[in-house]
Parts: C-alpha cells; sequence; structure tokens
C-alpha cells in the first residue's frame, strides 16, 4: 500500500499529514498526486467522502512551495499563482480549512473571495501578494472586470466539485476563468459524479488531462449502512418519530426536496420536542451559515435540508442520513447519502419508500421492478391480490348471484319422494 512520503512531497507536507493522522492514501490520491506531480492535467471522478480535496491541494502545495524555495517569491499584489474554484461559499469555507491545516508549515498565502462576502471584503482579501485564490466563478469574474484581479501568473487551476458548479450554469464563466490564465496553465477538475455539463467540459477543455475514476465513483461507500422503510398510507411522521428515538451518537441530516418540505418538516419537529435547524435555498445566508455552524459544532442534532446541503459539505460527525422526501435523481442520492460514512468513517442512510418511489430504489440497486409486485404494503387498508394456485379451481364456471366468486354452481340434491303405504 503506497504511503504520502512515497510521492516525494516536500517534507513540511508529510510531517503535516502524519500530525494529523493522515498516512494512507485514498484510490483517488493514489492516482492524482503523481500526476499533477509530474505536471500533467488532471480528471478525477471519485465517490464522496474519498478525500479529493487533498488530491489536488497537495501537489498543488509542493510545487508553489518548490517555486519559494527556489528564490521565486510572490511579490507582486493581486496576482495568484494557483485558483481554486468552489460552487458555494459554504464549501469554500471548507476548503479553506484544509488549506489552513496543510499551510501551517509552509506559510503559504491562500486568500478567499466568495459569492456572498461583500465585494469590498473579497477586494481587500486579494489586494497584497498571496500564492492561492479560492473563489466562486461569479464572484471571480466580476472581480476580473473590475481589474481587482490577475490570473496572468497562474500555474494551476482547479475546479472542485464540478458537477455542482457547473450544473449552476457556470460554464461559460469557467471557459472566461480559463482564457484569462496563461496557455500552459496546469488543470484539475474533481467531481463525484460526471453530469452533461461536466462531460461537455471534459471533452474540451479537459481533452489532453489524464482522467481517473475510482472503482467507487457512482456508487455509495462501502463503510455506509442503508436501509430502506417502508411508509404506509403516506405518513411519514410516525415512522420518523420511531427512528429519532433510536439512538445516535452524531448529527442527522434529513433531506427534502423542496423548500415547502423542509419547513413543513422542520415545523412538525418542533412541535413535537425536537431540536432542529433548516438549511436550503431562499433563506437570509447568515442564517444559513448560523444554522450550519450550531449544527457542526454538535448544539442541534437535526439539521432539515434540501439538495443545497447533499453537495460538498463536509461535516463531522453525521451519523445518519434519512431521505424524507427520496430524491427524483440519482447523482442528487449519492451526494446526500455521502455526508455521512466519511472517509473510511461508518454511517447509515435511511429511505422513507412510498410506492411511487419503488422503480427508484430498483434502479439504485441494479434490479428490475416486477409488473405483478405487491402494492398493499403501502396501504394497510388494501387487500393482498389472490394468487393463482395452477390448479383448475372452477374459478372459470358460472357462479350465481350472490355466490363468492369461483365458486362452482352445483344442481341441489333432489328431494326424495314419499311413499305411501299400501
Amino acid at each position: 500500500m503506497a504511503k504520502f512520503s512515497d510521492y516525494g512531497l516536500l517534507g513540511s507536507l508529510v510531517k503535516t499529514l502524519k500530525s494529523n493522522q493522515i498516512t494512507n492514501p485514498t484510490e483517488i490520491q493514489n492516482n492524482a498526486i503523481p500526476t499533477l506531480m509530474g505536471g500533467q492535467s488532471v480528471v478525477g471522478v471519485a465517490e464522496t467522502g474519498s478525500g479529493k480535496t487533498l488530491a489536488y491541494a497537495l501537489p498543488l502545495l509542493h510545487a508553489l512551495k518548490s517555486l519559494e524555495d527556489a528564490g521565486q517569491e510572490v511579490t507582486e499584489n493581486s496576482r495568484p499563482r494557483a485558483v481554486v474554484m468552489v460552487p458555494t461559499r459554504e464549501l469554500g469555507e471548507q476548503v479553506s480549512k484544509v488549506f489552513k491545516t496543510l499551510t501551517h508549515d509552509t506559510r503559504l498565502r491562500v486568500r478567499p473571495a466568495l459569492g456572498g462576502m461583500a465585494m469590498e471584503q473579497a477586494r481587500r482579501n486579494t489586494s497584497g501578494p498571496f500564492e492561492i485564490l479560492l473563489a466562486t466563478p461569479g464572484r471571480l469574474i466580476q472581480m476580473m472586470n473590475l481589474k481587482y484581479i490577475d490570473l496572468t501568473d497562474v500555474r494551476m487551476l482547479v475546479f472542485d466539485e464540478a458537477d455542482q458548479m457547473l450544473d449552476q450554469g457556470f460554464i461559460s464563466d469557467s471557459n472566461n476563468i480559463y482564457y484569462a490564465c496563461p496557455t500552459e496553465v496546469q488543470l484539475a477538475l474533481f467531481s463525484a459524479t460526471v453530469s452533461p455539463a461536466v462531460q461537455e467540459l471534459i471533452n474540451g477543455m479537459f481533452a489532453k488531462a489524464e482522467l481517473y475514476r475510482s472503482a467507487g465513483a457512482g456508487k455509495t461507500v462501502k463503510t455506509l449502512v442503508t436501509q430502506n422503510r417502508i411508509v404506509k398510507d403516506g405518513r411519514r411522521w410516525p415512522l420518523l418519530e420511531k427512528i429519532l428515538k433510536e439512538p445516535a451518537d452524531g448529527g442527522t441530516i434529513l433531506f427534502a426536496n423542496t423548500r415547502e418540505q423542509c419547513d413543513k418538516l422542520a415545523q412538525e419537529l418542533s412541535d413535537n420536542g425536537y431540536a432542529a435547524v433548516i438549511y436550503r435555498g431562499e433563506m437570509e445566508k447568515a442564517e444559513r451559515r448560523s444554522n450550519l455552524k450550531k449544527f457542526t459544532e454538535g448544539k442541534v442534532k437535526l439539521l432539515v435540508a434540501t439538495d443545497l446541503a447533499g453537495r460538498g459539505l463536509d461535516i463531522p460527525n453525521v451519523d445518519r442520513v434519512i431521505n424524507y422526501h427520496l430524491p427524483k435523481q440519482k447523482e442528487n442520492y449519492l451526494h446526500r447519502a455521502g455526508r455521512t460514512a466519511r472517509a473510511g468513517r461508518k454511517g447509515v442512510v435511511i429511505n422513507f419508500v412510498t410506492e411511487r418511489d419503488e422503480r427508484f430504489i430498483a434502479d439504485l440497486e441494479g434490479r428490475k421492478l416486477p409488473e405483478d409486485r405487491d402494492k398493499t404494503k403501502f396501504n394497510s387498508r388494501a387487500k393482498p391480490p389472490v394468487k393463482a394456485s395452477g390448479k383448475n379451481t372452477g374459478g372459470n364456471k358460472l357462479s350465481k348471484p350472490g355466490s363468492r366468486p369461483g365458486k362452482p354452481m352445483t344442481k341441489p340434491a333432489p328431494k326424495p319422494k314419499s311413499r305411501t303405504r299400501k
């Protein structure tokens, strides 16, 4: 089994990894790190929780620190040598924490310019000399248009959680950012799934890149236990209340599909004495960040969320994911399930399955749904279907009105003739 020390990484990086008890690389790290260190561009597709951030962060820091050690320090203002693109501010803050840990010894500077951050704050963050820019596409385009940032010295351009970023319509911005960098810029793209937009970028910008797809890509991780719970008569709440009484050490994320479903579930939890916070779109970003902080710090054990929380967020100590409403797409399911059982830890995903979800679950499990399946398990009042035994029971014969179906007509026995004595 390979170790991080086998890649020729700087001693300071290996030391930092050891101090954080990170010793053995994952499959995607083992493939991507040597390739990126060799100067080639990479596309990495791997399941959530597989360590994709380290897969690009380590070779990036190694390259930039090596330049500095060779006497090529960054001295110009607002002219970074690497750009890491992320889809959301929340994910950007998480990636920033990873870099903060890794740069403890290298002293390389990471500066954020993220959506939801005031433009003046982003401008101040990037006003001096620094090595790595961490940005959302829309904010970076704004700063480029205002001449706040110069990308002409960028050596590596990274797209993290590319499926989420490009599905939000950032493909045009991504291309503009790419063309603002030097023609020889090294590229890295990491994603849990390959959406049509990601495939379009791979076919174009990343046509010459090495493509690595982990064995677990498009699947849930082996340490994840999946439970499918049948919802009877459409009554989700009694089932949820039963589950919430089961012991769980860490936090639980409950997923709904819409803002209305999310709010309704949160209200039902509150009405029944359960403390929960909400994480969804169309709410104040400050409130959303505050709610996420409460959940991350363990002050609240239940987070009710839409798919906004399903993509990219690395929240520690999430023991359970409950799909209170199952998504319509497999891609969203994989992202939701990936919020637990991360980095080799154990976790459970509980799916609330209604009759309309049967086909989705069958597709997830790679099986066909029989046409004559028994649907009575979803309705406590329904009668099970009558199964033919294969024997001729007379069910094809006529019945008298009011008689039981299938029971054959029989002639009444003749009355005995009365006899008279002679």
